[in-house]
């Protein structure tokens, strides 16, 4: 009768063993499932990388585009006077383009570029269009989550034989040679220069009323 009952308790398990397996069963199911979620942020972080990255780049070949088919459009202010609509400052850029993020080669728009600051303090790039002549605005987002984004534009005086960076154009009867927009993140600053293929010069600011494009190859 004592083997057999000996023979019995050798083949069952105890309740600390029940207790020992479980709790490791759980161990390992809290590793697989902690495993699973790290892999998981890891794919979502890498996929938000590559959207930023995309984003970038397409928001960077926008503004190549836009400065790149630049118009020198003048208009006729208040006091009767014909002034550019390019207007150039350190945290805001307007000037007249063929090139709509819209509307593709589409007739003239006025592109708008601004710097706004978010409510983290970080600042943010985004761009407004609309057709010259016509009412109606529509903006987008382009780059955001840097801590500082301004404009630098190259003037140069006919007499100069260098030219130097300004972070505002003031000269109402002509257009840049080129600009630089700069992100700055920490003690990286990272700028991209943009020329303007073509440029606006006193000579098409004429006292007639009718709208003047006059285009120069830039220099």
């Amino acid at each position: 009768m004592s083997h057999k009952l000996r023979v019995r308790n050798n083949d069952g398990f105890t309740l600390l063993e029940l207790t020992i397996s479980i709790m490791l069963i759980g161990i390992i199911v809290l590793i697989v499932v902690g495993a699973m979620r790290l892999g998981m942020r890891s794919v979502e972080s890498g996929e938000r990388k590559i959207d930023s990255s995309e984003r970038a780049q397409s928001s960077l070949n926008i503004i190549d585009s836009q400065i790149q088919s630049f118009v020198p459009l003048s208009y006729v202010s208040e006091d009767g006077t014909r002034k550019y609509y390019f207007k150039g400052e350190r945290e805001s850029m307007q000037f007249s383009t063929n090139y709509s993020i819209w509307g593709g080669e589409r007739g003239y728009v006025t592109a708008t570029y601004s710097v706004r600051t978010d409510e983290s303090g970080r600042q943010v790039l985004y761009v407004s269009e609309n057709v010259v002549g016509m009412e109606g605005t529509r903006e987008t987002g382009l780059f955001d989550s840097f801590e500082r984004i301004y404009f630098e534009y190259f003037f140069k005086a006919p007499t100069e034989q260098e030219g130097k960076w300004v972070d505002q154009w003031t000269d109402e009867t002509s257009t840049p040679q080129k600009v630089r927009l700069h992100f700055v993140e920490g003690p990286n600053d990272l700028s991209m220069i943009i020329p303007f293929r073509v440029r606006g010069s006193a000579s098409g600011l004429g006292g007639t009323g009718q709208q003047t494009i006059e285009e120069e190859e830039a220099e």
